[in-house]
């Protein structure tokens, strides 16, 4: 689980990163919310962890800019703004949970995992709809096509999932090299372009878009 930790007080902030890698997470610490935003588009993460009163953009602006523009990765609000018009504006700026400072590590981790599961259970409950005509069914792993079901050679179908689990957020080349390619196997862009190319003949021209020098995004529209 990749972690985008927005903190602007360094030595929590290397707290908090340490104690997240000893329980297994991969997390990039940034301190203004302008780096914030400029990190969540340039990678694509599975959880964002946000201090609220940061330089620059401020925590409820910024989550609320993302949602905006479509992404829907699942937010932590990391503050020691306590009044309850606090609370409701966090969540109203579409955050999914809010810990209050002090806090111990241990209760952190238990909101991060909590989160994990309901974003498991959430995306275990129904096909996902991809376009009219298009789903794709988590359980069998299998894209549907006009009701014709597509066994997805393993790369293809690694980096499906993966854009499945990013939707309309900038995924990196180097996050689909990582995704895609076991540590012994060499990855080439050349293969990687071939690989999304096949994947592309399923779906709407517009669905998979090459972002040059960044990456992909995989678009799924609301009226779809």
């Amino acid at each position: 689980m990749n972690i985008l930790l927005l903190e602007d007080d360094i030595a929590l902030s290397d707290i908090i990163a340490e104690y997240l890698h000893d329980n297994s997470f991969m997390v990039d610490v940034v301190y203004d919310g302008e780096e914030a935003l400029s990190q969540a588009y340039e990678r694509s993460y599975d959880l964002y962890a946000f201090d609220v009163n940061v330089p620059a953009i401020k925590g409820f602006d910024l989550l609320k800019i993302l949602r905006d523009n479509g992404d829907t990765t699942p937010a932590i609000f990391i503050t020691s703004l306590n009044d309850i018009e606090d609370v409701s504006e966090g969540f109203q700026s579409g955050a999914d949970d809010y810990l209050k400072k002090p806090f111990e590590l241990a209760e952190l981790l238990l909101r991060i995992k909590n989160i994990q599961k309901r974003s498991f259970a959430q995306q275990r409950s129904s096909v996902i709809k991809i376009d009219k005509n298009v789903v794709f069914d988590i359980d069998t792993e299998l894209l549907i096509v006009d009701g014709q079901s597509i066994a997805l050679p393993p790369k293809e179908l690694k980096a499906l999932k993966y854009f499945l689990q990013h939707i309309n957020t900038i995924v990196s080349f180097e996050d689909l090299y990582r995704i895609m390619w076991n540590y012994d196997e060499s990855a080439t862009a050349e293969s990687l372009r071939a690989h999304i190319k096949n994947l592309r003949k399923y779906f709407a021209p517009d669905t998979i878009q090459n972002l040059r020098g960044s990456g992909y995004r995989f678009v799924i529209k609301a009226d779809n």
